[in-house]
Formats: structure tokens, sequence, C-alpha cells
């Protein structure tokens, strides 16, 4: 423990409780934001679109996701895979997700690379729409639906979280289909569709650009104005503002798959990313599935009732959700294993976690979440991530503070609150016969 604590007050001094930026607009409505960091010789290139899964349009699921691949098929500039070879060669590399409320792309190189970086994503930005083809689409369409087939449809198990959506959300809620789409939105989508998405959403005024690493932004400022500055904003699409959801639409939903032993999967909704109560319900997640001494770990896994035990917060924009996955062991029914999961859960309702597990709690989001800011990636991350979420850059301090500021009855509110067995969606994922 005195170990933990000293590792924290060094990492919480080297932060100085924040991250150093300096933010600005381009005139077309690009957020910038820059963050210097010499330690290493590396630079990180971030833009995250806020453009998710929330934003198609009926018939269309898997837009978004789709984006993501298709942002890979070239340009007439950069035709191809240069995009990947360009950096590749010279010791670059990139990604990008996909989630309910936007889309991100990276790229992690030597400084050497950072004019490199900046050129290729105002490059995409610009003129992926103008380069799209009927074959592109056809090719990331099939890849997509692939992924589909092995992330959810073949996984075990995963047929289980293709049916969260329609579990939690009326249908035309925003986040009442998966970010991975159907197979029929997708083989629907023409090319036509494709840059009529393009064009409404990967624009400069929906966009934030973070430079961090080794630059000097002297020098950059006028790459990113020269590569970013004359490209032209759009008005955007009007968003979705939903009521927020409390209760799922159904009750139970029983499927089957491909699995030896039974799967219970409980969904509750719970307050939004930020909003008051995330921050308590992440904390009770901890509490309850975080570690071999968490209080589900103990009473499924060490008890012989489950194989395994999964406990997150899910936040998003809208509204969150909470959700506990349990996997029972021979001969334990899904009835058996829902029971001992809302016991717990009802024994933090009723009673506020102690002392030393309200230090271990703490002690362990700041821990991880500290640890993780040493990689200049997910510092450039988190910096639009808060710039989305909560309208500034400069939230690290308050984002600390809301997690230092919870208490033990704190835990024990939200949990009351939020978590009755009543407000539970459930999921069970029963085996097929011939898999018995």
């Amino acid at each position: 423990m005195l170990l933990l604590l000293a590792f924290l007050s060094s990492a919480g001094s080297a932060l100085a409780q924040d991250i150093a930026f300096e933010r600005y607009d381009l005139p077309n409505g690009l957020q910038v934001i820059l963050h210097e960091d010499h330690s290493l010789p590396q630079v990180v290139v971030d833009i995250w679109y806020q453009v998710g899964s929330k934003d198609e349009s009926p018939g269309r699921s898997g837009f978004a996701h789709l984006f993501e691949h298709l942002m890979f098929m070239g340009t007439d500039r950069l035709p191809g895979s240069g995009f990947d070879q360009v950096m590749e060669a010279y010791g670059g590399s990139n990604n990008a997700w996909t989630m309910e409320d936007a889309t991100n792309y990276y790229e992690v190189g030597p400084p050497n690379l950072l004019s490199t970086f900046l050129w290729m994503e105002a490059d995409r930005m610009e003129a992926l729409g103008k380069a799209m083809t009927q074959e592109k689409v056809d090719l990331q369409r099939e890849v997509v639906r692939n992924e589909r087939r092995q992330s959810y449809e073949d996984e075990p198990y995963g047929v289980a979280w293709l049916e969260v959506p329609t579990l939690l959300y009326p249908a035309g809620h925003p986040y009442a289909h998966t970010v991975i789409g159907s197979h029929e939105d997708l083989q629907a989508a023409s090319l036509q569709d494709v840059k009529d998405f393009f064009a409404s959403w990967y624009v400069p005024n929906n966009a934030s650009l973070v430079v961090a690493g080794d630059f000097d932004p002297a020098a950059v400022k006028p790459l990113i104005e020269k590569y970013f500055g004359h490209i032209p904003s759009r008005e955007l699409p009007a968003r979705p503002n939903p009521a927020l959801v409390s209760a799922p639409q159904k009750a139970r939903v029983e499927v089957t798959d491909q699995v030896q032993f039974p799967q219970v999967n409980l969904f509750w909704h719970t307050p939004a990313s930020y909003a008051a109560g995330d921050a308590e319900l992440q904390l009770v997640a901890s509490l309850l599935g975080e570690g071999e001494s968490s209080r589900l770990y103990t009473k499924l896994v060490v008890a012989g009732l489950a194989q395994e035990v999964t406990v997150m917060q899910s936040p998003t924009q809208l509204g969150s959700a909470f959700i506990v996955s349990a996997t029972a062991m021979e001969g334990v029914s899904p009835e058996r294993l829902e029971a001992a999961i809302v016991k717990e859960i009802g024994a933090v309702a009723a009673s506020p976690p102690s002392a030393s597990e309200m230090a271990r709690l703490k002690n362990q989001f700041e821990y991880g979440f500290l640890s993780g800011l040493e990689s200049l990636l997910q510092r450039a991350t988190q910096l639009n991530e808060y710039d989305a979420y909560t309208g500034s850059p400069d939230y690290l301090a308050k984002d600390l503070a809301r997690f230092r500021g919870v208490t033990a009855e704190g835990l024990t509110t939200a949990t009351a609150t939020y978590l009755k067995p009543d407000l539970a969606g459930r999921i069970v994922v029963q085996p097929e016969p011939e898999a018995k």
C-alpha cells in the first residue's frame, strides 16, 4: 500500500493534476489542441470526429464503423494502401475505433513524421469522398460483415451483445442498434449513401485535432493551417436529443448459442458519461468485479457458482449502462446465478462499503488512470474525449476530484437508486441442445 501511495503521489506530481495544452479553432471550425511533451522523441496525431452509430439514419446502421474501414482505402493523392505504406516505411503506426458517440483516428511515430501525419489526415478529410468507388464500398462492406460474424455471431456468447440495444432502448432511439450494424443495412448501403454520410459528418467543424509530443507549436501551427485551413465547413445535420431512458424495454431475453454452460447478463440504465452518479457507479463496478478480492468474484467464482464474472459501468453520451455478466459452472442454473448477483448488489445498496474497501477502490482507480496517462497516445485521446464530453480539454483535475470525492454512502445511494432488481434487463444465453 505504501508503494502504491508513493506511485500515486509521484504520478500526480508528474502530471501536476493537469495535462498542459493550448486550444484554438480554425476559421472553418476545426478544433485544435496542442500538448507538448519532449520527454520522448515521439508525436501523436489524434483526430476525433463527433459521429458514431447514434448519428446513423434509420436503415443505415453500421455506417460510422464502416467508415472506420473506408478511411484507409485511399484518395487520389494517396491511392490504395498508401496511407499505411508511407507512415510504416518511416516508423509510424496508426489505428482507429468507433463507438456510439464518436469515431477516432490516430497516428504515432517519430517527430519527423508529424508533417506527413497532418497532411495525410487533412487529405482524407478533404478528398476521401471524391475518391470513393463502389468497389471500395463492396470490399469494406464484406470486411465489416465478416467482423460481425467473427466478433459476435461465431464468438461464444457473442449473440447476447447483439440483443443489448433493443433490450435497453425503444425503437428509434439513437442507441437502439449495434455499432457494428446489421447485415441487411450494410448490404443495402449504396455508393451515394456512403458519399452522403461522409459529406455530412467528416467536416472540420465536426472534428477535434490533437497534436501531442515532441514538437514546436510555432512550427506546427502553420502546418495545421496549411493542410486543414482551406477545407470548407458544412452545416451539420440535426442531432437526436432523446429523453433519458430509465428502464429496459424487455425484462428478459433468452437466446441459444453453441456453448457448454449458461451465461447470465444483467443490464441497468445509469447516468451518462461525466454526469452525477457516473463516478460512483464506476467504483461500484470495481467493488463488485475488479480483482480476485472483489465481492462478486468471491461470491460467484470462489464459491463455485461461476467460471468468470465481469462488471462494468459503460459510459456514453446519452445515458450509460451498468453491466454484470457471469458464466455458470456446470450444474448451476441461470436463476441461481442471477439470485446470487442480485443479492450481492442488494448488500451494497443496503450497507456502505468499509473504509478499507473505499481506500482500495480509490487507489485502484487512481493507479490505473494515472499510469494510463503515462502513454502519450492515451493523453491525446483523453484531451479529445474531455473536449467532446465536457466542452473543454481542461478537465483532468475535475475528473480526479469527482472520484476522490465519492463517499461510501454515495456508492450505496447510487446502487440503491439505479441498480434495483426491477430495473434490470436480462439476457440469458443457453447452450444449444447439441452442445450440452
